[in-house]
């Protein structure tokens, strides 16, 4: 019975580890940079990314992370103006500083113009090629 004990108890102190943060080290001169993309329409897809980045973003601290979401195909959606509720949350983030990035090519396809986008998203000619490039810069590609 004692045995047992012991091992709740290990597996408790286990379970409850603190992070360890590779080196460098988070920082003002050298944050973590992280590249989410958002391509499926769904509110359960676009709230998990955005649930996501937002953990990121709390963990670390704003000053401590650079965010971009890339959005692309039916993922598009998460940055229209009328998206009410969805606009909420992504307007929350850009307070942030978190980047809200939308495919050029995606918007081209489904008739989407640049004003129907939430003020503040930017537009690149294609989302695929932002992800791209943003890892070849030696960001954190995620996709939740």
């Amino acid at each position: 019975m004692r045995r047992y004990w012991i091992l709740i108890v290990l597996m408790v102190i286990h379970l409850s580890g603190e992070t360890q943060f590779a080196q460098p080290l988070p920082s003002l001169e050298a944050p973590r940079q992280v590249v989410f993309c958002i391509t499926e329409g769904d509110d359960e897809s676009i709230n998990h990314v955005l649930s996501s980045a937002n953990n990121v973003l709390k963990f670390y601290g704003p000053e401590k992370v650079n965010i971009e979401i890339v959005a692309y195909y039916h993922g598009i959606r998460a940055l229209l103006k009328s998206e009410k509720v969805i606009g909420v949350r992504v307007r929350a983030l850009m307070q942030y500083d978190v980047k809200f990035i939308a495919c050029g090519n995606t918007m081209h396809t489904k008739n989407i113009q640049p004003d129907h986008l939430i003020e503040g998203s930017e537009i690149v000619t294609a989302g695929i090629v932002e992800m791209l490039e943003r890892v070849k810069e030696g960001w954190i590609y995620i996709k939740p």
